[in-house]
């Protein structure tokens, strides 16, 4: 139990700040105590924003020595696609991060990569990054679809030469905006990141950004909507969202890219998805024994369900 005496100058400081400097961890550490009902002032409990007087005694009862207890961490089931002792191949549902990007999201969210792990343990240590045990490549946390992790060192730097060397194929069912003005057709535009935080820019040649090519096949033609079979030969961050935002046709569901009110986009009616419309159907890898091996996952029943009850005509 710790008692700490007030002065005239501590009056009418906020009791969270005053702990701060009597305890000297962070503010936030400070109100989670306050709130846990550790802190007492005149024998009463408080809360973080009480003004104190010089006549207060504030009394608490917390180990500062001990850790902040983390919420428990549940991780989701895998939803498995093939697996054998050299890969994991998985469909990833919308909404799931694929790898965290510190050691505290690896600890308070939940993640492709630590459900992988949980499954399969001997991955840990896989590839070149604890984060990202067996990736060598990602989808959005948006994005659902087929994935491949490699178990194996062996498999991982196999497979990292063939994403590398564009030799993985991978195909995504997008449906976009608008009418596309082509049944058949590859962007070719650059993708660079932008000034705004989180997002990409497509950018045409002369100007700086990395090569990024989408190849896309119309698959069927709605009201104001385009359902399209795209082709990834490049794999950029967002290359497919940027690439059909900047030709106007953005992603059904996109928050990040949206469509704009110009154009011929005036009058299409923007759809709420809660997700984006992009789906990763198929992706085709070369095994360790040379034969080439497809995985394909069906399109998740909120997409299929939304696109059933989408206008025609």
């Amino acid at each position: 139990m710790n008692r700490f005496p007030l002065t005239a100058d501590d009056a009418g400081i906020r009791l969270d700040l005053f702990l701060v400097g009597k305890f000297g961890v962070s503010r936030a550490r400070v109100q989670a105590i306050i709130k846990a009902g550790e802190v007492t002032v005149n024998g009463k409990a408080a809360t973080p924003h009480l003004a104190l007087k010089a006549t207060d005694i504030v009394v608490s009862t917390a180990d500062l020595d001990a850790k902040p207890k983390l919420p428990k961490l549940v991780l989701p089931p895998l939803d498995v696609l093939f697996e054998d002792k050299e890969i994991l191949v998985v469909n990833k549902p919308a909404g799931l991060l694929v790898h965290p990007n510190s050691e505290h999201e690896l600890k308070t969210r939940p993640s492709l990569t630590a459900a992988a792990v949980k499954h399969a343990p001997s991955m840990k240590g896989v590839g070149e990054n604890d984060l990202r045990p067996g990736v060598m490549h990602r989808l959005d946390k948006d994005v659902s679809g087929v994935m491949v992790l490699a178990k194996t060192q062996e498999a991982y730097e196999d497979l990292k030469r063939q994403f590398a060397g564009r030799e993985a194929e991978k195909h995504y069912v997008a449906l976009a905006y608008g009418k596309m003005p082509k049944d058949h057709d590859v962007i070719t535009l650059k993708v660079a990141r932008s000034r705004n935080r989180g997002r990409m820019v497509a950018r045409p040649d002369g100007q700086e950004g990395k090569e990024a090519i989408t190849e896309y096949t119309v698959s069927e033609r709605l009201k104001a909507w385009t359902l399209l079979d795209v082709h990834t030969h490049t794999g950029r961050t967002h290359q497919i969202r940027t690439h059909l935002f900047a030709v106007n046709h953005p992603l059904v569901g996109d928050t990040l890219y949206r469509k704009s009110d110009g154009g011929h986009m005036r009058h299409v009616r923007e759809v709420s998805l809660g997700r984006v419309f992009l789906h990763a159907s198929s992706l085709s890898v070369t095994r360790l024994d040379g034969t080439r091996q497809t995985f394909t996952a069906p399109l998740p029943d909120d997409l299929q369900e939304m696109l059933k009850n989408l206008p025609r005509k």
